[in-house]
């Protein structure tokens, strides 16, 4: 993975904290100076410009959905003030947050999240074929395009909060991004932890129960954003010969312990719900 790849989801699952040009180039593998001059030249505006962009974007989103209290939407934008806020706003976008909020998002020009690597030739070890025992998973869950899953990033970044309230003191758990629903409009992308029962779990969370099924296990050590070329590997060369066909039941990846969040790298897992073909 090229380090702008990597730039780039640091980013979308870092904008909402207090990330620094050191923090991205770190994460990407590469000096500071160098990032500040491939960055741009890769993307076309600079990596402040970026982010900025992306922060002040999901801040003009919160507004038009109704969001009440600026003060808040500034400080978890990353600006330690309304005013602060409003200025940076109404740099970007030429109008207020009060108007944004009144006259919704026609005509601003949102910052959307940048495309990652899309290259396919990933060598992947052959799947284990296994059943896969039924579980149930609670977190976030977002509807998407297939065409437009960039924003997967930052859904994750959403839920850490509520990760940290459900798991309390307990060490760093394994966690599960899961698809279901998957037709030609899209699909329902949901990031969760695996928990015993639904009891007691807050009312903003979605549940999802997993029946048992058959699987093709795959699992590689590397960058997340190798995520998306596992998938297509998977599913336009080793399915077609493989003698099994997809079934209907939801596919998801696993994050173990061993997983860094910080970095995005680690054992990458997929589990694939296959039949044998008829």
């Amino acid at each position: 993975m090229n380090p702008i790849g990597k730039a780039i989801w640091y980013i979308e699952s870092h904008f909402r904290g207090d990330v620094t040009l050191d923090d991205v180039a770190d994460a990407a593998g590469v000096s500071r100076y160098h990032l500040s001059r491939a960055f741009p030249a890769t993307v076309g505006q600079s990596l402040t410009r970026y982010m900025r962009g992306r922060r002040l974007s999901e801040a003009a989103r919160a507004l038009s959905d109704g969001a009440e209290d600026i003060l808040t939407l500034a400080l978890d934008t990353g600006y330690g003030s309304h005013e602060a806020f409003t200025r940076a706003f109404g740099d970007h976008f030429g109008r207020t947050p009060e108007a944004v909020r009144a006259q919704g998002l026609a005509g601003l020009h949102l910052q959307e999240p940048l495309r990652m690597d899309d290259t396919t030739d990933l060598r992947l070890a052959g799947p284990s074929i296994e059943t896969h025992r039924a579980f149930r998973v609670v977190g976030l869950s977002e509807r998407y395009a297939m065409h437009d899953i960039a924003g997967i990033p930052a859904q994750w970044q959403r839920f850490v909060p509520h990760m940290l309230t459900l798991i309390g003191n307990k060490p760093r758990q394994t966690t599960y991004g899961i698809c279901t629903n998957t037709d030609d409009s899209g699909m329902d992308y949901m990031c969760g932890i695996e928990v015993p029962n639904f009891d007691g779990v807050p009312n903003e969370l979605a549940r999802l129960s997993i029946a048992e099924h058959l699987y093709a296990h795959f699992a590689h050590s590397g960058h997340i954003t190798q995520i998306k070329r596992m998938w297509q590997t998977v599913l336009n060369e080793w399915l077609p010969s493989s003698g099994y066909e997809l079934a209907q039941a939801p596919d998801f990846e696993r994050y173990g312990t061993d997983f860094n969040p910080m970095r995005g790298e680690g054992l990458l897992e997929i589990f694939v719900p296959v039949k044998l073909k008829s």
